[in-house]
């Protein structure tokens, strides 16, 4: 199954402490390139959010960020510093006979450290928050693979373009041929002279020798071959399309240095316009 290296995944978890958020993007590249961003007190998950990114993207630049949302009043948890707020209601009695002005609640609540958070279970966040990456990558993957089957499509068709052009010029080569031979006889009667006997032909031998791509044409049939084998495998194959591809460039240059038909150089070009199109759409492939 081919795979593209584009791809973008969100996915969210409620919990009581507040909300967490994953977002993961890739874009092609030459190599894995992993840029991870987590909140400061969520740094030691690095490690294991890098693991398993690895496990599941094998080439792309890819950006996974991780955030965690608290909502007003949601998963807050406070207490009162017990001891604090006794020490703070004697010292406020010892001050009472010469300071007589009552102390309300909300101004004992804002001296630092009466009101206490309980700290989170970052234990059990991070494994809510590494399972969540699991589901935002299926995620991610099923988009990638959604974008393959688009380019697997257009790369068979493509192929398949090249096949006709091969098949045409193995059509063409005998009528190229032929052509050469009337061309040469009728040169040969209009200046009048008569051709020495089996010369001829062995000039023809010789132009059919410059002009044979019978090797370039079987090479371009077994790189086509080879393509589908790829195209047909479970694990990355970008780089390896993309080897394919400067053999066949380097045939279809050599058909279109040989030929000396209009109609062959056409076919040549016409490959190599395929090529160019599959070349920059496997780019896009893992």
């Amino acid at each position: 199954m081919l795979v593209s290296m584009t791809g973008f995944a969100r996915a969210e978890r409620a919990l009581p402490e507040g909300r967490l958020i994953w977002e993961l993007r890739t874009v092609n590249h030459r190599y894995l390139e992993t840029t991870v961003r987590l909140p400061d007190e969520w740094r030691m998950l690095e490690p294991l959010v890098r693991e398993t990114l690895a496990e599941r993207v094998r080439r792309g630049k890819l950006e996974a960020q991780l955030r965690f949302v608290r909502e007003a009043g949601q998963g807050q948890n406070l207490t009162l510093n017990v001891p604090l707020v006794a020490a703070l209601g004697a010292v406020c009695r010892q001050l009472a006979a010469d300071f007589p002005a009552p102390v309300g609640g909300l101004e004992v609540l804002r001296w630092p450290g009466v009101v206490q958070e309980t700290p989170l279970d970052m234990e059990r966040l991070g494994q809510e928050a590494l399972s969540l990456l699991q589901e935002a990558l299926a995620t991610l993957a099923a988009a990638r693979r959604r974008e393959g089957e688009r380019l697997l499509t257009g790369l068979r068709e493509r192929a398949e373009a090249i096949g006709g052009w091969v098949a045409q010029v193995r059509t063409r080569l005998p009528v190229v041929l032929a052509a050469v031979r009337e061309k040469w006889l009728a040169r040969i009667a209009e200046l009048g002279v008569e051709a020495e006997s089996g010369r001829l032909e062995q000039e023809l031998l010789f132009a059919a020798q410059r002009m044979d791509v019978a090797e370039e044409l079987d090479r371009l049939d077994s790189h086509l071959a080879e393509w589908a084998a790829t195209l047909g495998r479970s694990e990355a194959v970008g780089r390896r399309l993309d080897f394919l591809l400067q053999e066949f460039n380097r045939e279809a240059n050599t058909l279109g240095s040989k030929s000396q038909d209009a109609e062959l150089t056409r076919a040549a070009v016409e490959i190599k316009v395929l090529i160019e199109q599959m070349r920059e759409q496997i780019q896009n492939v893992e």
